[in-house]
């Protein structure tokens, strides 16, 4: 296969995580003894990738020093600058010429237990040119939820839980997936997946059932960092 790459795309504006993000970008906050980045790149190299490739934007310079050129995972990394925001799957356009092969996407704020090396092996054993890797979520609704129809109600349940298949925001692809996307400007992955169907073009799933938080909320950083505290137990409730 050649050299195996990954994109970190960490360009984002973490609103949702402020005041924190204000100073910090979400690649940089605070894990264990290190930070979501060095999770994420220590699971890389595991898994056999030598080049990450990560976008950035008003954050860079920090990111930059922070991460530097890979050394202490044993990964060349480089950067990439958004001088425009380009959305959570358009700065792949500013890597058109250099992913020729398999690479891996994942976005700046995870912190999971996922074996990418298991999804390398499904995705390249299948033939869509992306795999979304998905898991479980349960919602819990807190109120009455009423059916209806004709003006009467047919169904009422009081505050009930819903279970669906959620993206991790973790993602295996091939360079065919440029077919799919324009040349430049501001690109969704919701948008990427509608023009696919649209097109009958095959989009792989991968379910993970381990751990996986997205660092997204307040709450949340907060979770990863009680349980970074401790290894990743398969039975654990997180």
């Amino acid at each position: 296969m050649g050299e195996l790459k990954a994109v970190i795309q960490s360009g984002g504006q973490g609103s949702r995580l402020a005041p924190y993000s204000t100073v910090l970008p979400k690649a940089l906050m605070p894990i264990g003894e290190g930070t979501v980045v060095d999770h994420l790149l220590s699971r890389f190299r595991d898994a056999g990738v030598t080049q990450v490739i990560m976008t950035v934007n008003r954050f860079g310079p920090l990111i930059r020093s922070y991460c530097g050129d890979g050394s202490r995972w044993n990964l060349d990394i480089e950067y990439v600058t958004e001088d425009v925001p380009l959305g959570t799957i358009g700065g792949l356009n500013l890597l058109r010429d250099r992913l020729d092969a398999s690479f891996f996407v994942t976005n700046s704020d995870i912190y999971c237990d996922l074996e990418l090396k298991d999804l390398l092996v499904a995705h390249t054993s299948g033939s869509a040119a992306i795999t979304v890797v998905v898991t479980r979520q349960q919602v819990d609704i807190a109120y009455g939820v009423i059916d209806h129809a004709d003006g009467h109600i047919t169904q009422f349940r009081e505050r009930p839980s819903e279970e669906f298949s959620v993206s991790t925001g973790i993602y295996c692809m091939g360079p065919e997936i440029f077919e799919f996307m324009p040349p430049r400007g501001p690109f969704a992955l919701d948008h990427l997946i509608s023009t696919m169907l649209d097109r009958d073009a095959e989009v792989g799933i991968y379910e993970h059932l381990g751990k996986r938080i997205d660092i997204g909320r307040v709450e949340d950083l907060r979770r990863a960092q009680e349980q970074a505290v401790r290894p990743f137990v398969a039975d654990e409730v997180v």
